[in-house]
């Protein structure tokens, strides 16, 4: 990956984490976390990566949300990061944080029973 690229990377998360927790205000979203940022090497398409605490509907529910606030984040990413196009932004959901959480209770229970 390109240096501008990772560059292009981590501004994105950290913007989109800021919009979150400061601008948006959908209930939907709750406690979302920005994981991950990938975006395509032209620049014009970018995947972030949320997690979020609940089940399948909260998860489902966040994604609505983020999807809704897609238009307001893409328009401010465009002030934040003064790039020639702001890529197009598709929210999805990351399991990781709950897969990791159910490998560390089988580890536990693994450990309880040896």
């Amino acid at each position: 990956m390109s240096g501008r690229l990772a560059r292009v990377k981590k501004n994105i998360k950290e913007a989109v984490g800021m919009m979150l927790e400061l601008e948006i205000k959908d209930p939907r979203i709750g406690f979302t976390t920005i994981t991950d940022v990938d975006i395509s090497a032209d620049l014009r398409h970018c995947k972030v990566f949320f997690s979020t605490l609940g089940e399948a509907e909260d998860h489902q529910r966040a994604l609505a949300g983020l999807q809704s606030a897609s238009g307001f984040i893409r328009g401010e990413l465009g002030k934040h990061l003064r790039m020639k196009y702001t890529p197009e932004i598709e929210f999805i959901f990351d399991n990781s944080v709950e897969r990791g959480a159910r490998i560390e209770e089988i580890l536990n229970n693994i450990k309880k029973n040896s």
